[in-house]
């Protein structure tokens, strides 16, 4: 098969690879799209160590099940893969499993590939009604949606009058401003610096689109959600955040710096760290985004793989206006 393979720091390599081999409770999966998220990009760069060369990159994957009795089974991928017998595991925090892996991490590849194996288990099936580009977001959505309900079951007082604030327009905040209405916030605000990025996100999404100083300027949040991770964004949000609010941190742009721990601990705001989502968080994302109750889910941009490197580079340099593109696999 033909993979987008990093191959070291700033480079990927469109390339001939050995087909994926399912092991026993796997299935082959035709994949259609696999959208690039920001760890992608941060091992592209070469600052993640999970992630050494070469590696197939990606893990937020729809596609079609092509071995076994489910062959033509149209399906979004749970990237991440429990053993589901460990304490973590049986207590419904599977993303906590000590055994965890996830696909584009060894030992598992990633989905910037014409197929991939996956467990069975791992699986939801998509509706007719919904394309493939669509259910390639249940991953990138489910990591906000999983911070929401923590951060939510972590609020002092009625959600419903909360006003929260989510960092980053791409897929990650946005998804999670769409979960936090979702899940029964009203009052929502997303902080996006890019320009361009932010008009399409007012006119496209119908997303309340501040820049970080008009957050900063614009009163205090109950939950503020940060989508990004860098000490910039750790800044705001712990300048916008109410005493006794919470921050639920997702973001993994880089891994120190930002906090203000004096403010966090003189004014009892939680911080919560949020890492993928549970089993049942990623089958909640997909029935909410299969009801429609997270939009249209147009906001993506489909590329051919063999041009991935070309989408890194420009993501990079900031001319993506879209919170997604997609790479599809070359007809």
């Amino acid at each position: 098969m033909k993979a987008l393979v990093y191959t070291g720091p700033e480079n990927q390599a469109y390339m001939e690879v050995a087909d994926p081999a399912p092991s026993d409770g796997e299935v082959l999966i035709r994949v259609a799209h696999t959208g690039i998220c920001g760890s992608d990009m941060h091992a592209f760069l070469g600052h993640d160590e999970r992630r050494p060369a070469p590696l197939i990159l990606g893990h937020e994957v729809a596609g079609t099940v092509v071995s076994g009795p489910q062959t033509g089974r149209r399906v979004t991928v749970n990237p991440l893969v429990s053993c589901g017998v460990c304490e973590a595991c049986l207590a419904g925090r599977d993303n906590l499993c000590a055994d965890r892996q996830i696909i584009s991490m060894p030992p598992r590849e990633g989905g910037f590939a014409d197929y991939l194996a996956m467990p069975e288990s791992n699986l939801v099936t998509v509706p007719d009604h919904v394309t493939d580009a669509q259910a390639a977001l249940a991953e990138p959505i489910a990591c906000g949606w999983h911070a929401v309900r923590l951060a939510i079951k972590a609020l002092a007082g009625d959600p419903q009058n909360a006003h929260a604030l989510a960092i980053g327009g791409g897929a990650i905040g946005l998804g999670a401003a769409l979960c936090l209405k979702a899940q029964g916030i009203e009052n929502v605000k997303l902080v996006e610096p890019n320009a361009e990025r932010a008009r399409f996100l007012t006119t496209t999404c119908g997303v309340d689109v501040l820049s970080p100083d008009e957050a900063e300027a614009s009163g205090l949040y109950d939950i503020v959600v940060d989508g990004v991770g860098y000490p910039a964004t750790r800044a705001s949000a712990s300048a916008c955040v109410k005493p006794g609010g919470v921050i639920a941190h997702i973001g993994l742009g880089s891994a120190e710096g930002g906090l203000d721990i004096r403010r966090i601990t003189l004014q009892e705001i939680q911080f919560i760290g949020t890492y993928t989502y549970t089993a049942q968080d990623f089958r909640d994302t997909a029935a909410a985004m299969f009801d429609g109750r997270l939009g249209a889910l147009d906001w993506v941009e489909s590329r051919p793989l063999s041009e991935g490197l070309r989408a890194f580079t420009d993501l990079r340099a900031g001319h993506v206006a879209v919170p997604k593109i997609l790479l599809t696999p070359d007809a």
